[in-house]
C-alpha cells in the first residue's frame, strides 16, 4: 500500500461512476474508480442508446425527471457531437392505446419544459404521403415526429474515464473490491487485479459505491452490510436485425398492453429493436435475452412493420439489468427512472455515498448532485464544470461533424468516406492521434476484417483500457456486427499476444 490517501474512492465503471470520477478530478479532488470488469461492460453498454427526455415517463408524472433529461439532451450534444447526435422519432398513431389528445399534450408538454433551442419541434404527418410511411402497415396513416437524441453509450462511458484520467484521476479495470473497511478516519479498500491476482491497498476519505446492479451486493459483501435492498432489477433486451427501413428516422411502437418498443436505425446497416421491462431475479453475471423477450420484440415490431420481423433476421442480441431505486411500483416499466443518492457517515466516521438508479441521458446531473454531497464531507473545492467542457474527440461544434469528416479525409487522403465517417464517429478530433503519420491503408497494420486495423486496436489498447477482443469488438467499435467467427478468433489471438505487454 502506497501512502497515497485519495479523496474520493468511486467502485464501478459504469456512466455514473465514470461521470462522477471525471467531475470530481475536474473540481480538484483526488480520485481512484475500480471496476471489477470492463468499462460498461454492464448497464451502461446495455442501454437503447438515446439521450432522450423519456416521453412515456410523462404518464407516470416523473415531471422533473423529464424535464431534466430534455435539458441534458443539448449539453450533451455539444459535449461529445462525435458519438451523439440529433434523431428524429415517428410516432404512428394507432387507435385504440393513447388517444391523439394525449399523445398531442405529452409532445406540446416534450417540446416546451427542456429549454429546447438546436432541436426541430414535433411535426404532424400524413403517413401516407411520408417516406416514413412506406415500411409500415397502410392502416396507419397519421404520425407525430419529434426530435431526442442518439449516443453510442458505451464510448460515453470509455471518453468519461479517458477525461477523468487526463485530469490525474487513477482508473483501473478487471480490478475487483473485495473489501471496504472503515480504519480509523479512513476508508481501507481491497482491490484484486483479477488478471494478475496482485492485491493492492488504498485508503480514500469517502467512498462512492456506484455500483449499478451490483450496488446492493457491494453494502452485503464488500462492505459489509446486512439486509440491503435499495434497488430492484429490471431486466431490458434488444435485438438487432438486418436494415428493415432505409429511412434516418427511428420509429416508437406503442403496444397494446401499455409499454413501449423502439426501431432505430443501427451501425448503419442493421435497424436496432427493444426495450423489455421484465424483473430480473437472476445471476447479474449471467444477464441474456430469454425467447421470451424475443417472441415479444418480434410480435411487437411486427404489429407495425408491413414485412414482419422475424427470428432469422436478428444478427445480434443484447441484454442488460437496469438498477432502478425500489420505489414499491407494482410493474416493472412504472418503477422510477430517476436517481436517489444516499449518504451515510460523517462526524468522525469516513463517508459513503450509494448511487442507486438513474438513466444515462441524466448522468452529468447525477454526477453534480453527487459532488454537492461529497462537498458536504470534504468541503468545496472547484465549481461545476462538466457542461460547457467537450468529452475527449468532441471539441468540434455540435453542427459540424461532416466538416469534420471531410477535415479528416483532407489529411488522410487514402480514407474511403465511410472509413472516415465510421472513425470520427468513434473518436472525433483524436482520430489523427490514431492515425498517426501514415500515409496509405497499408501504413494501419493488419486488416483484421471491416476495416477494423491493427492501428485503431493498438490505440483501443494504449488509450482506452481494452484488453480483449470483447472489448474491442462490441463496447469500443460494434465490428463484431460485421466481423465472421474465424476473423474474431484471430482478433483474439493477436490481442492475447499483445496486451501482456501493453497493458
Amino acid at each position: 500500500m502506497s501512502g497515497v490517501i485519495h479523496d474520493i474512492f468511486v467502485i464501478g465503471g459504469g456512466i455514473n461512476g465514470c461521470g462522477i470520477a471525471r467531475d470530481a478530478v475536474g473540481r480538484g479532488y483526488s480520485v481512484y474508480l475500480a471496476e471489477m470488469n470492463d468499462l460498461a461492460s454492464g448497464t451502461s453498454s446495455g442501454s437503447t442508446k438515446l439521450i432522450h427526455g423519456g416521453l412515456r415517463y410523462l404518464e407516470f408524472y416523473e415531471f422533473r425527471l423529464v424535464r431534466e433529461a430534455l435539458m441534458e439532451r443539448e449539453v450533451l450534444w455539444q459535449m461529445a457531437p462525435h458519438i451523439i447526435w440529433p434523431m428524429r422519432f415517428v410516432l404512428p398513431y394507432a387507435k385504440g392505446i393513447r388517444p391523439a389528445w394525449m399523445i398531442r399534450l405529452g409532445l406540446f408538454l416534450y417540446d416546451h419544459i427542456g429549454g429546447r433551442k438546436l432541436l426541430p419541434a414535433t411535426r404532424t404527418l400524413d403517413m401516407r404521403t411520408d417516406a416514413a410511411g412506406k415500411p409500415l402497415k397502410p392502416l396507419f396513416t397519421k404520425a407525430f415526429e419529434y426530435s431526442d437524441g442518439w449516443v453510442n453509450d458505451a464510448r460515453l462511458v470509455v471518453l468519461n474515464a479517458r477525461d477523468a484520467a487526463d485530469r490525474g484521476a487513477t482508473i483501473r479495470t478487471r480490478a475487483k473490491v473485495t473489501s471496504a473497511r472503515r480504519d480509523g478516519g479512513l476508508w481501507r479498500i481491497t482491490v484484486e487485479d483479477t488478471r494478475s491476482g496482485a492485491i493492492e491497498e488504498v485508503h480514500a476519505k469517502l467512498l462512492v459505491n456506484a455500483a449499478g446492479p451490483w450496488v446492493d451486493k457491494v453494502l452485503a459483501g464488500s462492505v459489509g452490510q446486512n439486509d440491503v435492498h435499495n434497488v430492484r432489477l429490471v431486466q431490458g433486451s434488444h435485438i438487432v436485425v438486418r436494415k428493415k427501413f432505409s429511412d434516418p428516422r427511428a420509429y416508437f411502437f406503442q403496444n397494446r398492453d401499455g409499454r413501449i418498443i423502439f426501431s432505430i436505425p443501427y451501425e448503419e446497416d442493421f435497424t436496432l429493436i427493444g426495450t423489455t421491462d421484465q424483473d430480473y431475479q437472476g445471476d447479474l453475471a449471467k444477464v441474456a435475452i430469454t425467447d421470451k423477450e424475443i417472441d415479444y420484440l418480434c410480435a411487437a415490431a411486427s404489429e407495425y412493420f408491413a414485412e414482419p420481423v422475424r427470428r432469422d433476421d436478428i444478427v445480434w442480441t443484447y441484454s442488460a439489468v437496469r438498477p432502478l431505486y425500489d420505489d414499491g411500483a407494482s410493474k416493472a416499466q412504472e418503477a422510477t427512472r430517476d436517481y436517489v443518492l444516499k449518504a451515510e457517515g460523517g462526524h468522525g466516521e469516513p463517508p459513503l455515498i450509494n448511487a442507486f438508479g438513474g438513466k444515462i441521458t441524466t448522468y452529468r446531473r447525477l454526477a453534480e448532485s453527487m459532488l454537492e454531497k461529497v462537498e458536504h464531507f470534504l468541503g468545496k473545492k472547484g465549481k461545476p464544470w462538466t457542461a460547457a467542457a467537450p468529452l475527449p474527440g468532441g471539441d468540434f461544434p455540435a453542427t459540424g461533424f461532416d466538416a469534420q469528416v471531410s477535415a479528416l479525409r483532407r489529411d488522410y487522403p487514402f480514407l474511403d468516406a465511410r472509413l472516415a465517417r465510421r472513425l470520427t464517429r468513434l473518436y472525433g478530433t483524436r482520430a489523427s492521434a490514431l492515425l498517426g503519420d501514415a500515409l496509405s491503408i497499408a501504413d494501419l497494420g493488419q486488416n483484421f476484417g471491416a476495416d477494423l486495423t491493427e492501428a485503431e486496436v493498438r490505440y483501443l489498447i494504449a488509450n482506452e483500457w481494452a484488453v480483449t477482443a470483447e472489448d474491442v469488438l462490441w463496447r469500443r467499435t460494434k465490428r463484431g456486427l460485421h466481423l465472421d467467427a474465424a476473423q474474431k478468433a484471430a482478433l483474439e489471438a493477436w490481442m492475447r499476444a499483445e496486451v501482456p505487454a501493453a497493458a
